[in-house]
């Protein structure tokens, strides 16, 4: 007995159209055809996958452009005055602020999100315990990673350090990161390690995010990782500095991530923003060489990052644009290169997540459907997604749009 049939979907690099069974939260079946008493969806041909998974956001700091001012455009203006407007920060504000962002993505089809929250003496634990919060509140739809994530610095404030290691006895996932913003930032990288290992976390960095070729921290990543054995448990972030690099070098690089198990995450529509700022003309895209990277056995996702701040003042959660959005600035076109795209936004950051992801017997039922007939026209088209169940049980449908001719 099933308890439910999703019927007439596609499913991404499988030709022809399936039925999928559900029982108790998990997939029990996919057939052609599946002959079943038990309620049945009809899907007409739309494309269902696993739902999009995003690697890379931050909720606690999304939808303050109101209280912030931009006027340079740059990282350092968009941390200062992010930096002043999070000491006023409440838990109620913050939860807000978190369930519109985290309600767009559900119905934008995200099943599952990386977010970091910064704690410091500033932000205190209120972001952190509003997160906490979200997390309990939309479990029925998505699940939400914690990183627990110091944004200005850790060797300046030992008391950020005391301050993380409390957040990962009490509720966090992982650790994070940001050595460019600390005076040490060596220091400051084996610090985050070791918080890693004592509580047996990964570990995820914001580095390298200029577009100077010298100075990458990511030697001392790589280093870190070889010596601790934390192989497939680092992600680093924006890694911009990879784009100001020729090939060969970045190449090299590239292998050293992909040998160390170290998965990069690209965020278009912060770097894009935030880069290329000090040019008149000729302005650079300064994103990271993604498809290199990919070439090179790297496992590469691309994140939301900021929505509606100073470090990103647009965005609406959904990955469908912004796997668009990188698609059209990494200049990609061939059939296969569209697909890594999805990937970037759908199994890989899975993978980087831990997570059992795919439409497999026996998986999570974890299931949205596009108005899309494969992965590559969602991409190309920006398709929408019209449903979605979180272990079976549905937590959002769309109306397909319907033209309303003279005729009809």
């Amino acid at each position: 007995m099933l308890d439910l049939v999703i019927s007439n979907v596609r499913i991404a690099r499988r030709e022809g159209c399936f039925d999928i069974g559900i029982k108790d939260g998990r997939i029990a079946a996919i057939e052609r055809e599946l002959i079943a008493d038990a309620p049945r969806r009809d899907m007409c041909g739309c494309l269902a996958f696993g739902g999009f998974v995003d690697s890379h956001i931050h909720l606690d700091k999304a939808c303050i452009l109101d209280r912030c001012f931009i006027c340079e455009g740059t990282l350092q203006e968009a941390v200062r005055e992010t930096a002043k407007a999070k000491a006023a920060f409440t838990v109620e504000d913050v939860h807000a602020r978190a369930a519109r962002v985290v309600e767009n993505a559900i119905v934008n089809g995200t099943t599952a999100m990386r977010t970091f929250v910064e704690i410091d003496p500033r932000a205190g634990y209120r972001s952190f315990e509003a997160i906490k919060q979200i997390k309990r509140t939309y479990a029925w739809a998505i699940d939400i990673q914690i990183c627990a994530f110091v944004q200005e610095g850790l060797t300046n404030e030992a008391e950020t350090a005391r301050m993380l290691d409390h957040a990962l006895r009490n509720g966090a996932d992982l650790v994070g990161g940001c050595p460019y913003t600390d005076p040490d930032p060596l220091g400051h990288i084996s610090r985050i390690f070791d918080l890693a290992e004592r509580h047996d976390v990964d570990v995820d960095f914001h580095l390298d995010f200029d577009l100077n070729p010298q100075g990458s921290a990511i030697p001392a990543v790589l280093a870190e990782t070889k010596r601790r054995g934390y192989g497939g448990r680092v992600s680093i972030g924006h890694a911009t500095k990879l784009a100001a690099m020729p090939a060969t070098e970045a190449g090299e690089i590239a292998a050293g991530l992909a040998d160390t198990g170290i998965a990069v995450t690209v965020l278009p529509a912060t770097d894009l923003f935030l880069l290329g700022r000090d040019s008149d003309h000729l302005i650079p895209r300064g994103l990271a060489p993604a498809m290199l990277l990919t070439a090179n056995g790297v496992t590469v996702t691309v994140g939301t990052n900021n929505v509606l701040n100073p470090f990103t003042p647009f965005g609406d959660a959904s990955l469908a644009r912004m796997a668009n959005f990188f698609a059209n600035i990494a200049q990609l076109s061939r059939d296969e290169d569209i697909a890594a795209a999805f990937d970037m936004v759908t199994i890989n950051p899975a993978h980087v997540m831990g997570r059992d992801y795919g439409l497999k017997p026996g998986a999570q039922a974890d299931i949205v459907v596009v108005d899309a007939v494969d992965s590559l026209s969602l991409v190309r088209e920006i398709r929408q997604p019209i449903a979605g169940w979180k272990n079976g049980k549905q937590t959002f449908t769309r109306l397909q749009a319907r033209l309303l001719s003279p005729e009809s």
